[in-house]
């Protein structure tokens, strides 16, 4: 019987947020990695992830699809995890998120290898999100060349170098009053450990082929919840202003130019206005962290471990009164 060592797994955006996570995890299991990602000169911190020779990381770009098969060769699993949060220039939501997973999946069936691909919560091609249209149209294109595909939709997701807690931790230092968009906004933030925990456990074939799982956290906190919690963590006391949705996308067609932490982006502004939890039908279906065993960690249990940077007195906490 052959052993992990022995499977290619070919991981797109591996040098990620959430790559990196899931090579680890793919590592500590003993498979052979291939790490694809635009900029393979910048990616030599997944080396130490695993032993010496365990993780390769070759060029590839989702718009050349040249670049895409030649990294696919010979893999026995393909994964990807491409995706971005704002336009810039050629990265566009059709050509990263729709087209390039359609790319990825006709590479994958041309080798005949096994396929996991990361959407996202709120995918519909009906929603009014630019950003939500093309991760269903890409999870569709998925599906259509490889029908055992199996997919993951995750909530926010959370932890050490996100773009969510960190995001808000750093305007907190920086302003002592915080927008609050879409306060009663409900969302499921699920730990970057545990998304990469279900994605290996895919690859080990414990997941259903051709299905599609919901990745939620421990708790659906609202957005007003999580900031607050944000806030306690980093012993920040912020006044939150709430903004009206019309006024925020008025004010994100100047910010989505802004740098850093302040850039906001009208499509963003449109995904608050809808839930991001995980749906009754997916947890009646099983297709979830918990149905694939996984017990998801909270944003109050993990956050505290790398937000204190954002406190002023360091990794000390005032004690309360």
């Amino acid at each position: 019987m052959a052993s992990n060592s022995e499977t290619l797994v070919t991981v797109f955006g591996g040098s990620g947020f959430l790559g990196r996570n899931v090579v680890r995890a793919l590592c500590r299991r003993d498979y052979r990695v291939r790490a694809a990602v635009r900029r393979p000169e910048l990616a030599g911190y997944l080396q130490p992830s695993g032993k010496v020779g365990q993780v390769h990381t070759v060029q590839a770009n989702l718009r050349y699809p040249a670049s895409v098969e030649a990294a696919v060769r010979d893999s026995d699993v393909v994964i990807n995890l491409v995706g971005i949060l704002a336009e810039g220039g050629a990265q566009s939501f059709d050509a990263v998120q729709a087209k390039g997973a359609e790319t990825v999946a006709k590479a994958a069936a041309a080798v005949g290898a096994r396929m996991v691909h990361v959407s996202a919560i709120g995918a519909d091609a009906e929603s009014p999100s630019l950003y939500a249209k093309a991760k269903a149209a890409g999870e569709a294109a998925v599906l259509a060349a490889v029908p055992s595909a199996t997919i993951f939709r995750p909530s926010v997701i959370f932890g050490p170098e996100d773009q969510f807690t960190n995001r808000f931790a750093a305007l907190a230092r920086m302003s002592p009053v915080l927008p609050l968009i879409g306060g009663e906004t409900r969302m499921q933030p699920v730990y970057v450990g545990d998304v990469a925990t279900a994605i290996a456990e895919a690859v080990d074939g414990k997941a259903k082929a051709g299905a599609t799982y919901e990745l939620g956290g421990a708790e659906v906190l609202t957005m007003r919840e999580i900031i607050e919690a944000i806030l306690e963590i980093t012993d920040r006391e912020r006044m939150l202003i709430p903004l009206p949705f019309g006024l925020a996308r008025f004010k994100a067609a100047f910010l989505q130019f802004a740098p850093g932490a302040f850039k906001l982006t009208p499509d963003q502004v449109t995904l608050l206005e809808r839930d991001n939890v995980v749906s009754d039908a997916a947890k009646a279906a099983g297709l979830t962290l918990e149905g694939l065993g996984i017990a998801p960690d909270s944003l109050e249990a993990i956050a505290p471990q790398y937000l204190w940077r954002f406190r002023p007195q360091g990794q000390f906490q005032r004690k309360s009164a």
